[in-house]
């Protein structure tokens, strides 16, 4: 403090200055947060484009499909029922990925109104949950760095790891 200055003036201006650096760090860590829930809503939605047919099979037409020939974004084959009141199909479609190859037999639902089919069974549980272990990686990252959490960060990060590791082993 300079001593021609009052002791009121220095001490508003420490009080100002603590009022913004915390006015700062909320906003930084509102605006983080906002930015990691963002990020699994989105790993969410993305997962939930498949994973009720697969989760929810009550009721759904499942059976089995042998892919016979593949094109560039998927594949078909003919589906043979297991539950009842489904009927054989001759040509079923199934997206073409790193697990579905020609001439194997793989589990799967018919999805509703259509022909397409996804696979089933822990492997298509996994798969269907794939951008939702992408997602907690990256929100991992985002909630160690920008809001300071790295405990929270680890567990994020490692329970991604182990649900894109798991799909991995199973399809």
């Amino acid at each position: 403090m300079i001593p021609a200055m009052p002791a009121t003036a220095a001490s508003s201006r420490q009080v100002s200055r603590r009022a913004s650096v915390t006015a700062l760090r909320f906003g930084r860590f509102a605006v983080m947060g906002a930015v990691a829930v963002v990020i699994l809503i989105a790993g969410v939605w993305a997962s939930w484009r498949t994973a009720p047919y697969v989760m929810l099979t009550k009721g759904r037409e499942r059976g089995t499909i042998e892919v016979t020939r593949c094109g560039d974004d998927s594949c078909t084959g003919r589906y043979t029922p297991i539950s009842r009141g489904s009927s054989v199909r001759d040509r079923v479609f199934i997206e073409k990925t790193v697990a579905v190859r020609k001439g194997r037999t793989y589990t799967v639902v018919v999805k509703p109104g259509g022909d397409e089919v996804v696979r089933s069974g822990p492997a298509g549980i996994l798969y269907a949950w794939v951008p939702f272990g992408g997602a907690l990686l990256l929100a991992s990252v985002v909630v160690a760095g920008g809001l300071g959490r790295t405990r929270a960060a680890w567990v994020m990060a490692g329970s991604g790891v182990v649900l894109l590791t798991a799909a991995f082993v199973t399809v």
